[in-house]
């Protein structure tokens, strides 16, 4: 008991900064990047560091960290092995959700859409700037299955390290990148007083956003 005494009393005082309805851009992506230019300039660890929220055929969630691998006017990209779990699920369900929790700033932004593959070109581009040792290890791991140990994937390592000796690592055909396309976008500034700012974008069905004010 009194260890789930000491969890409760856990809290941080937030009163860094406010959000304003006339402070905002009326794109919620630009919105988004003006806020990840602060993060970075924040030197907050990690800032594309995002939760993913899939969901099964069967309404079972699951979530993981994934890393934030590019921004457009179209959406939020990130890239994964397409035999993985995550990958399943956005098969059976194209509906996701991301949060970036970027604690140094006292900010939460979350993104509800629907997510779609991005072109082969698209991947082969990003996976040609990856480390070698990255590369390699798409080849070598058969995300989300068991696996009998460690060492399997160190020979895998081994094995496709020797395969592509001296060459240039191509991308694996069930590897490559995902378009999550914003219909919600929320930024929450911490407040003193757990009143936080929420302020909540939606896109209607003329294509135009609508901003809103939502209690914390």
């Amino acid at each position: 008991m009194s260890e789930n005494n000491s969890i409760a009393a856990l809290r941080k005082i937030y009163q860094l900064k406010s959000l304003h309805e006339k402070d905002v851009n009326e794109d919620p992506v630009k919105q988004f990047e003006s806020w990840w230019q602060e993060a970075i300039n924040s030197q907050a660890e990690e800032p594309n560091a995002m939760t993913l929220a899939t969901c099964s055929a069967s309404g079972k969630p699951s979530a993981r960290i994934v890393l934030l691998k590019g921004i457009s006017e179209n959406g939020f990209v990130f890239f994964t092995n397409y035999k993985s779990r995550k990958a399943h699920e956005i098969k059976e369900n194209s509906f996701v959700a991301l949060v970036f929790f970027w604690k140094e700033l006292e900010r939460q932004i979350r993104i509800e859409g629907k997510v779609k593959k991005i072109s082969g070109k698209e991947s082969d581009e990003y996976f040609s700037v990856r480390p070698r040792e990255s590369q390699l290890g798409a080849w070598s791991s058969p995300q989300s299955t068991v696996i009998e140990s460690a060492d399997f994937l160190q020979e895998n390592m081994k094995k496709y390290n020797g395969l592509f000796h001296s060459k240039e690592v191509p991308r694996p055909d069930f590897w490559g990148g995902y378009m999550v396309e914003p219909n919600l976008i929320e930024f929450w500034q911490g407040k003193p007083g757990r009143l936080h700012d929420r302020l909540q974008y939606s896109l209607e069905k003329n294509g135009a956003w609508k901003l809103q004010r939502l209690a914390p």
